[in-house]
């Protein structure tokens, strides 16, 4: 992360003894801390040095906490930056991110033993099950761990009861920050934009801006979707999910928030055995219908399964739970799923390209929730231009649309539901009503045109053309 960089330069102004933050001996509870500071002290500096509104130089404030540079003394667990007397401690630089100390599972592991130690067996759950994970997956260590926890320990002891204290938040602010609990958000995460090696630093050469100068000027001589090509494609799409809008179709067979009849909770549950019909014609509108469909992926996955290619589905799902699940233990997750589907010999091997390969591999040295977007897109758009198309046309699909409900309506119309369902017509293109409109004006001068004086302007022209004036 290049503003890091940034943050620690305002961090050594901030520990600068002439024209930084103020540190003195503090009192926590019965313990005198040496070197802390207050949080409206921090906030003030932080107005004082970047001239900047209170707003945001409480978010900056409370970013230099979220991203362990200052810790908390008294609510280690709250990573917020408090504008009152609250006390903190700048962190030591060797813990800062971008020193890319790796919070290695064995030092995880030590740390977890050494407050087990410290307080006989009382962990929060999910330090216990983090603890009882690390003891099958590094068992063959495990003596080591338990004996570097109890040296730590008893050298901990024999520190100042204030010195103690401080490297006690000092260490659990470190651990919080690079071992999320579940529930609190991971700072450190990248998003959608995380480089494949975060700690690689790239210079960019000439090459590289002359690549982008003309990505930029293609961009801007790229020609723009006619209004008519929008609209009718809008157009197409309302037309299409029209009967499945159940506010503009209603509900069948009746809308459960108004007739307490659950019927229709039932009929579309997530894995409800025969679905309706409604819902497996929706399958067919794009992939994306069926794959975001629970009952579609399985009746797809038994398609797959026939062809032999059902572990391309799976390694998909297995990519949105490393998204949209659970974060904790994400890194492991993403070894699972690497030898599951991606790792030479593996059981269940997908077929994707050497490019996607090299970058999924690299990324996984640092893994994150997106570190498999690569090859899920791969093996996504695989499944959409092959397989989709296949299904189909599979007796699985048609067996599944023969046998599909099609629930009969139970609510009679009325005025007093205002969501019952409706039989809507489409209003006619203002095209075909400007043509109605001049054909009606045309028959309306028709009638009113005197015939007689018509006939009689026909003779006379006529006649003239016989008898032309000498």
């Amino acid at each position: 992360m290049a503003f890091l960089k940034k943050i620690e330069a305002l961090m050594m102004e901030m520990q600068n003894p002439d024209t930084g933050v103020k540190t003195q001996t503090q009192r926590v509870m019965i313990t005198n801390i040496p070197h802390a500071v207050a949080g409206n002290d921090v906030l003030q500096w932080i107005l004082q040095r970047l001239q900047i509104t209170q707003e945001e130089a409480l978010h900056l404030g409370d970013l230099f906490v979220k991203y362990g540079y200052i810790y908390p003394l008294q609510e280690p667990k709250n990573l917020t930056l408090k504008t009152d007397g609250s006390l903190y401690r700048f962190q030591t630089p060797y813990f800062w991110p971008v020193q890319a100390w790796p919070a290695d599972d064995t030092d995880y592991a030590i740390y977890l033993a050494k407050k087990n130690i410290k307080r006989k067996g009382i962990l929060e759950e999910y330090e216990k099950e983090h603890y009882n994970m690390l003891n099958q997956k590094i068992n063959y260590k495990w003596d080591f761990v338990i004996m570097q926890a109890k040296e730590q320990y008893k050298a901990g002891k024999e520190r100042k009861k204030a010195d103690r204290y401080a490297l006690d938040c000092q260490e659990r602010a470190y651990w919080l920050v690079n071992r999320t609990p579940p529930g609190m958000l991971d700072a450190l995460e990248y998003g959608l934009d995380r480089v494949t090696d975060p700690n690689e630093n790239k210079k960019k050469t000439m090459d590289v801006y002359r690549r982008e100068i003309m990505y930029y000027q293609q961009a801007i001589m790229k020609s723009r979707v006619k209004s008519s090509v929008s609209l009718g494609g809008l157009v197409k799409y309302s037309e299409q999910f029209l009967s499945n809008d159940p506010i503009l179709s209603g509900c069948l067979p009746s809308n459960p928030w108004i007739t307490d009849d659950p019927e229709f909770w039932d009929l579309n549950a997530k894995l409800v055995e025969v679905p309706t019909r409604m819902r497996v014609e929706r399958w067919a509108f794009n992939f994306s219908e069926l794959i975001r469909d629970p009952k579609g992926r399985q009746n797809f996955q038994l398609f797959l399964k026939k062809e032999f290619s059902g572990e391309n589905l799976s390694f998909w799902e297995a990519c949105e739970d490393l998204k949209y699940g659970d974060q904790s233990n994400i890194k492991e997750k993403a070894e699972e799923i690497y030898k599951l589907f991606l790792a030479p010999g593996a059981r269940r091997w997908i077929n994707i390209d050497g490019t996607t390969m090299g970058i999924t591999v690299r990324g996984l040295k640092h893994p994150h929730r997106y570190v498999l977007d690569a090859a899920q897109t791969h093996i996504y758009m695989l499944m959409k231009k092959d397989s989709y198309g296949r299904y189909l046309k599979s007796p699985i699909y048609k067996e599944m649309l023969a046998k599909a409900v099609v629930p009969q309506e139970t609510v009679k119309k009325s005025s007093n539901f205002p969501f019952g369902r409706r039989h809507l017509r489409s209003s006619p293109s203002p095209v075909i009503l400007r043509q109605q409109e001049e054909e009606a004006k045309a028959k309306e001068a028709a009638t009113t045109v005197d015939i007689t004086q018509v006939m009689s302007k026909l003779d006379r022209r006529s006649q003239l053309q016989k008898d032309p004036p000498k």
